[in-house]
């Protein structure tokens, strides 16, 4: 490990799931989420990524016609320090019926434990759209259900399923996702039916519960291929959508039914059952 390494601190005003996008499609190593926006750490000096954002900040807030406030701070630090201020940014927390923590914290003794050590952004259980999909997830899947994540990510919500006896298949465009799903099944002694790099076009059979904590945009551009794989009347899960683009995403699943709606902050978790 090198001596030093930097710390790029991104605040941003709006429209983080898309700049989480962007991040995952250009950043080499992992990063952070917070509330206010990202922390990316490197070896390696991280102004051609401040560059990029500042060109994606641009070119997002001329499509949009709005502003968008982005502020870029990168600092560097002893190496020592990256490991400790890892640790401590990622907090265990409880979720309905399960405990989520990462692999050097304490269980929970009555709760479901779930250990994971995420290596992107999303998947610790404290963004708002995982958090939702958690607490779907454990009022409705039962034992034995099987169960498919899409954009599985760190493989929080199959984990989360697997712990309550369910049969999990996921899958993820981002190798990177894949492996670490696998890793983080393999923590808490669990391992995926099946786990493939690439989309839910390459499901083979239904499901009797699918969740898809994504984006509104390709939640739209999927929806064929997640109704495809729900069985009649089975369980189908959308999270990541901004209160904005509800609508939008209810008129691509107007042929199911709309169960339940979570909110919580900007952020919308949809319920909905095939007809």
């Amino acid at each position: 490990m090198q001596e030093f390494y930097y710390e790029l601190v991104v605040t941003l005003s709006s429209h983080h799931s898309l700049f989480s996008d962007f991040l995952s499609d250009t950043v080499p190593v992992g990063f952070e989420e917070t509330e206010s926006g990202f922390i990316v750490r490197s070896e390696d000096d991280l102004e051609t990524i401040i560059w990029g954002l500042e060109q994606f900040c641009q070119a997002l807030q001329k499509a949009l016609g709005e502003s968008i406030e982005l502020e870029c701070k990168q600092t560097r630090l002893q190496s020592s320090d990256w490991i400790k201020s890892y640790q401590q940014s990622i907090q265990p927390l409880a979720i309905d019926k399960f405990y989520i923590h990462p692999s050097w914290d304490t269980p929970d003794p009555d709760l479901i434990n779930i250990a994971i050590d995420p290596a992107l952004a999303f998947g610790t259980g404290h963004h708002p759209t995982t958090a939702s999909a958690l607490r779907v997830i454990s009022k409705y899947v039962k034992k034995d259900d099987t169960v498919l994540d899409v954009g599985c990510g760190s493989g929080i919500l199959g984990i989360a399923a697997m712990k309550l006896g369910a049969e999990v298949d996921a899958c993820d465009t981002d190798p990177i996702s894949v492996e670490n799903s696998i890793l983080n099944a393999e923590l808490n002694s669990l391992k995926f039916a099946k786990i493939w790099e690439g989309s839910s076009s390459l499901v083979e059979k239904q499901y009797d519960f699918v969740v898809a904590n994504i984006v509104a945009d390709v939640l739209i551009f999927i929806a064929n291929d997640l109704k495809k794989a729900l069985k009649p009347g089975a369980t189908l899960v959308l999270s990541g959508i901004l209160d904005k683009y509800e609508e939008r995403v209810l008129h691509s699943y107007e042929d199911c039914e709309l169960v339940e709606k979570i909110t919580q902050d900007e952020w919308v978790t949809l319920l909905v059952k095939k007809k």
